[in-house]
């Protein structure tokens, strides 16, 4: 496996269908520039990987949000837990977010992958379970 050498860390990367699809199992938290899938990994490094669909432009245009999720993925590289796969699904959105805030809610988004979810507060008071 191919190790990314990032500022704060190394990431491996994620390269099999296999690992996307356990990935997507896991916990998700979603902007409208791009999504993060997470789930616990045997792996010591964390692992990463990028995907974003024909839907969400040409070529060129899918290449371009990939390279800015991955530069993204670089600068939140010590964010990323240890013994974790995350998978950045792309949307078309992050070609004119400004690059600033697509750090900001990565790191967001990583944290709120690892926050437990068994139950969440209703308005009455009452917690649901999911």
């Amino acid at each position: 496996m191919t190790a990314m050498p990032q500022q704060g860390g190394k990431l491996r990367r994620l390269t099999k269908r296999s690992e996307f699809l356990r990935a997507a199992r896991g916990n998700r938290a979603g902007r409208p520039s791009f999504a993060l899938q997470a789930i616990a990994s045997e792996s010591e490094l964390p692992g990463l990987g990028f995907t974003v669909t024909k839907q969400n432009g040409n070529s060129p245009e899918r290449n371009r949000i990939k390279r800015r999720l991955r530069a993204a993925a670089g600068a939140c590289a010590g964010a990323f837990h240890p013994q974790h796969d995350y998978v950045l699904v792309g949307r078309r959105d992050a070609l004119a977010m400004p690059f600033g805030d697509m750090v900001k809610d990565l790191t967001k988004l990583i944290e709120r992958v690892h926050t437990d979810k068994t139950t969440t507060p209703r308005a009455d008071g009452h917690r649901n379970k999911r």
